[in-house]
């Protein structure tokens, strides 16, 4: 059995938009993606807040590049990884451009080459911010230039994943932010990336459908 690690933030947790709430497992994008493998296991490794290397003063433990390898050895060995992060990067108090955060995925990137092969590493661009994001009833720690730079993931991660050697898929391809919070996937969303996430699998080579 192939152990995929889907390493990511509340969009890979399954956030219910507008709440503190989580989908249950046959809505969030991974459990529908483990429901039509037949020999692989998904591990789920979301955490709401998570960033690529940020340390978020106000939530402690969200730095991904920090935490990786310790879910690395705690879930070894792991055979495939999907890692989908960077939305909280955007965040006002961060400062970061689309380039700095690409900085931080790498970073993460390279944690994950100590145990696996470049294209074994499933890079995720996530969503893109709503429009309203910044909305005080929403979440205001993102502000308009937030949402600019979360539009500039998709083609900074896609240029990484290349240069690489790691395949990539661009979320916002296929899934948008909730209307609700403008950047949470509700679940319609959740099930359209999961068919895309599975048929990038199957492209890899690396699953079978059930």
């Amino acid at each position: 059995m192939a152990n995929i690690l889907a390493f990511g933030d509340s969009n890979t947790w399954g956030l219910v938009p507008g709440t503190s709430e989580r989908y249950p497992w046959g809505i969030r994008w991974t459990s529908i993606v483990q429901q039509k493998l037949s020999n692989e296991r998904i591990i789920e490794e979301g955490l709401c807040g998570r960033t690529t290397v940020f340390d978020d003063k106000l939530r402690p433990y969200r730095n991904g590049a920090e935490v990786l390898p310790l879910s690395l050895e705690t879930n070894y060995p792991i055979d495939i990884a999907i890692i989908m992060l960077g939305t909280n990067d955007c965040k006002k108090i961060f400062n970061a451009s689309a380039h700095v955060i690409g900085k931080g995925l790498e970073l993460c990137l390279d944690k994950l080459e100590e145990y696996l092969e470049p294209q074994k590493i499933l890079v995720l661009s996530p969503i893109a911010l709503g429009e309203e994001v910044w909305r005080p009833e929403k979440d205001p720690e993102f502000d308009l230039d937030s949402i600019k730079t979360s539009k500039k993931l998709r083609d900074e991660y896609q240029a990484i994943a290349k240069r690489r050697g790691n395949a990539f898929l661009a979320a916002s391809d296929f899934a948008k932010a909730s209307i609700i919070d403008d950047e949470h996937l509700d679940e319609v969303g959740h099930k359209e990336l999961a068919n895309a996430v599975l048929g990038k699998l199957k492209e890899m080579g690396v699953v079978e459908a059930a």
